[in-house]
């Protein structure tokens, strides 16, 4: 994380006002407190693969939603570090190489509508916020039940958030290495690639931006697995 603090020295000259959202934290006494506890054991680690694997007798759709919000939260640092980088003018099109975005959250922006990548992430990371914040979708009590169509949810909130990864890598990923946050960065797309392939969070066609990038994560998985097993 520290690299981020370089980040805002990229290269970009250009400024742009932006309202960064504060970290999404579930309270010490919810439902997730054990499982938070027991996430701590594997924090750190350097096999991320095992970091993201569902720990013994645990609640898969708590894990999910302990996970998305540490994704929020990194994400929301790395949309801070495009702030001087990514602007109307840079980019006027929410892209990744040839793939365009349009938003449409059915409240804010009825219909798919094209926008700059800074409105874009903008209108993205303030409707996770609200779906993370919405105790009817993410239950925080114990005993409250998940609503039914909760793993739809989290797949359409994985796939947006990776829209992120898929903009910076190919629009300023450069901007990066000059802030020396890369190296963050790459941690932070293979951490969620391992997870959403883990939990079946994103289908392939949606991965196709960065189809070379994620099959790289995948096979260096296996050559460490293949490690381990020799």
């Amino acid at each position: 994380m520290q690299n981020l603090a370089h980040a805002e020295d990229c290269s970009c000259k250009e400024k742009r006002d932006a309202t960064f959202l504060p970290p999404k934290k579930l309270p010490a006494n919810s439902r997730y407190s054990t499982l938070l506890l027991e996430r701590q054991k594997t924090l750190g680690s350097s096999d991320l693969w095992e970091q993201v694997k569902l720990p013994e007798g645990a609640n898969e759709d708590e894990w999910i939603a302990i996970a998305v919000i540490d994704f929020f939260n990194d994400l929301n640092l790395l949309t801070m570090a495009l702030k001087d980088c990514c602007t109307h003018e840079t980019c006027p099109r929410m892209s990744a190489g040839l793939y365009t975005f349009a938003w449409c959250d059915g409240d804010r922006v009825k219909t798919p509508t094209k926008m700059s990548a800074p409105d874009y992430l903008e209108h993205l990371m303030t409707w996770v916020e609200g779906e993370l914040n919405n105790e009817a979708f993410l239950p925080v009590k114990a005993g409250a039940p998940f609503p039914t169509n909760y793993r739809k949810g989290m797949r359409v909130i994985f796939k947006r958030l990776f829209r992120i990864y898929a903009h910076v890598f190919h629009s300023h990923f450069n901007d990066f290495v000059v802030g020396e946050a890369d190296a963050h960065l790459n941690h932070s797309f293979k951490h969620f690639i391992y997870f959403v392939k883990e939990f079946s969070l994103v289908d392939s066609a949606e991965l196709e931006p960065l189809k070379e990038l994620v099959n790289l994560c995948m096979e260096q998985r296996l050559r460490s697995k293949g490690k381990k097993v020799a």
